[in-house]
């Protein structure tokens, strides 16, 4: 079958990134439901994160993660409702949440570890142990950062106006 996708070539990048992204998420969702672990793959980043340090900010996780504050604060609110998370005013400043790891959540942490462990050998399976890929990622992190899609778009749509 024909893939319009693949076609497309560059031109459908964000869309092909997004349909590899939507099937892996996918299959850890399926292997968590078959192993009985009520996390969603996206959370792995967060505990990842606050193992290494124990208590930080929303916005501390919105800036280490790269997304933006309100996903930060939803993703906290769906850990923290599973029972995966606890937050506490900062003292320093009442209007801080701090954001740390339950109890529930440390016993679980060295299951997910050989999960991700797992995972991790999956995803160098499919890349055939060919670390590459991340160069390009980290170019177009770059290119992103020094000027971002909206302005280089809008400035090439200005230049092509007539």
């Amino acid at each position: 079958m024909n893939d319009f996708l693949k076609t497309l070539g560059y031109k459908a990048l964000d869309s092909r990134m997004k349909r590899i992204s939507d099937r892996i998420a996918h299959d850890v969702r399926k292997l968590y439901k078959e192993l009985d672990i009520d996390v969603e793959p996206n959370w792995y980043l967060l505990f990842m994160l606050l193992q290494e340090k124990d208590k930080v900010s929303i916005a501390y996780i919105a800036e280490q993660l790269g997304y933006a504050h309100p996903s930060v604060v939803i993703i906290v609110q769906k850990m923290k409702k599973r029972g995966y998370l606890k937050t506490e005013q900062a003292p320093s400043d009442k209007r801080k949440q701090l954001v740390s790891l339950t109890e529930k959540a440390k016993v679980l942490i060295p299951k997910l570890k050989t999960i991700w462990e797992s995972w991790d050998n999956a995803m160098l399976n499919i890349l055939s142990n060919d670390l590459g890929i991340l160069t390009y990622l980290d170019n177009i992190d770059e290119q992103l950062e020094k000027d971002g899609f909206y302005s280089r778009f809008k400035r090439e749509y200005l230049n092509t106006r007539h």
